[in-house]
């Protein structure tokens, strides 16, 4: 993927498809994945690494939710990671995000990831080009690390919403009180920061993708379900997994 410019990409489902058809065929999905993931943590011999990006209210909750909020828990672990700590900041930028790659069996959610160190940083001139180049060679050679040394498969998922659904979104949060738990006084002041934001992530996609991203349409949560669901089933449905059977004693 290079070159890749936002603006020019479609944040909506094209309009073949129909929503309650989309939503049944997602549901029909998730019971096979269902399934496979339990097939995943049975054999123990990969681990799934999914990293879920987006500006706020792209819907990266809803998407750990609805999606692999069906699987068995003994074999899903997610991972926000929010401003570092001190002691975080005293290592490595990479330091805190290692700690939680998934070990072989399991399926491992980063709700933000080890992107952000070159997202929000770049944004706010936390880090000027020469760092955020140095930290790129880095998450690189991370996830080189993890696909050939532990058997482990990335999907990157960035979830595309246009600036108008994430105002709708954001506003919502100051209006319903089921939703007013998530609302931060901050958003409103990122959102102003929309362009830098895009170009950031652009430069992301077009230097980090020797595992490559899926960029997925996120004004409909029911189509951003329905592409991440079968993104996963297209992985896990080819790793050919067998239950291992009787254990040796």
């Amino acid at each position: 993927m290079a070159n890749v410019q936002l603006s020019k990409i479609s944040t909506r489902a094209p309009k073949k498809f129909d929503k309650e058809k989309t939503k049944a065929a997602t549901a029909a999905t998730i019971e096979k994945l269902n399934d496979l993931q339990n097939l995943l943590f049975a054999e123990s011999k990969h681990a799934v690494l999914i990293v879920i990006q987006g500006m706020d209210a792209s819907g990266k909750d809803g998407v750990v939710r609805n999606v692999f909020g069906h699987f068995n828990p003994q074999g899903v672990m997610v991972q926000s990671f929010k401003a570092p700590t001190a002691l975080e900041l005293s290592h490595d930028f990479l330091w805190r995000i290692h700690q939680h790659a998934p070990q072989k069996g399991m399926m491992q959610i980063f709700n933000r990831s080890h992107y952000e160190d070159i997202l929000i940083t770049r944004v706010h001139g936390m880090i000027d080009d020469t760092t955020a180049n140095k930290r790129i060679k880095a998450i690189n050679d991370f996830e080189d690390l993890l696909v050939k040394h532990n058997n482990t498969h990335i999907l990157k998922f960035y979830l595309h919403i246009s600036p108008e659904e994430q105002k709708l979104r954001l506003e919502e949060r100051l209006n319903d009180t089921t939703k007013q738990w998530k609302y931060n006084e901050n958003d409103f002041a990122e959102a102003k920061l929309w362009k830098k934001y895009m170009q950031a992530y652009e430069d992301c996609f077009n230097q980090c993708n020797a595992v490559p991203w899926m960029i997925v349409p996120a004004d409909q949560n029911w189509y951003k379900e329905h592409l991440i669901a079968n993104a996963l089933y297209t992985l896990l449905s080819g790793l050919d997994m067998r239950f291992p059977g009787l254990k040796k004693s």
